[in-house]
């Protein structure tokens, strides 16, 4: 049967919209640790979120559909490359996306072999009203590879696109990616033609301690 739609990637993405609550204005950096307006994020530190606990990634075939591939782990890196004194835009380079026990439901798939994301690292942005975007770096692009067990032996899929855009929020130092879409650039008909990535990382942490957005 052909499958419909989903991603990855992603990753990658490897990401990174939902109701969000606005980080809170307060003097010092875009990114601070303790609390908002605490103590800056030094550039040079690197940064890591999982999955927020209880949640998963999801890589649907379409935005209000629940057919495609289910990630119970995930995690991404970035390093901070600039952290400028509030209200402003943080920039960093997303070094790691990984993605770890992942399942399908489309028909004819018997599995998820790997989600690789590709063409690390990525640029990313942090602005003070908690606005976060990822792209690739100049002359690349987002990129992310399926690797499926299928009825028919092993099925190789390559999504792209070209920027994802989430969310932070204080209120649990996340960040959320809701159903960006990608785009199948090869693979055969099992693979679906389209994927939307909706995924929550928290919390972001910088050695250990709480990132906030200002």
């Amino acid at each position: 049967m052909r499958a419909r739609s989903f991603l990855a990637v992603a990753g990658t993405v490897a990401a990174l919209s939902i109701p969000a609550i606005t980080p809170a204005s307060a003097a010092g950096n875009v990114l601070t640790t303790g609390s908002a307006g605490g103590t800056a994020v030094a550039a040079g530190d690197v940064v890591t979120a999982p999955l927020a606990s209880g949640t998963s990634a999801t890589l649907y075939s379409s935005a209000t559909g629940t057919s495609g591939v289910v990630c119970a782990t995930s995690q991404f890196t970035a390093a901070v490359n600039t952290n400028p004194a509030a209200p402003g835009t943080a920039t960093e380079s997303v070094t790691a996306h990984t993605f770890g026990n992942c399942t399908s439901n489309v028909t004819g798939v018997l599995g998820v072999n790997s989600i690789t994301v590709n063409n690390l690292p990525y640029q990313s942005t942090v602005a003070s009203n908690g606005t976060v975007t990822v792209a690739a770096a100049s002359g690349s692009t987002i990129q992310t590879t399926v690797v499926l067990r299928t009825l028919l032996g092993t099925v190789t899929c390559v999504y792209r696109v070209p920027g994802l855009t989430g969310t932070a929020s204080n209120a649990d130092n996340s960040i959320t990616f809701s159903n960006q879409q990608f785009t199948k650039v090869s693979g055969s008909s099992l693979c679906f033609a389209n994927g939307f990535f909706t995924a929550k990382y928290a919390p972001v942490t910088d050695n250990g301690a709480k990132v906030f957005v200002n």
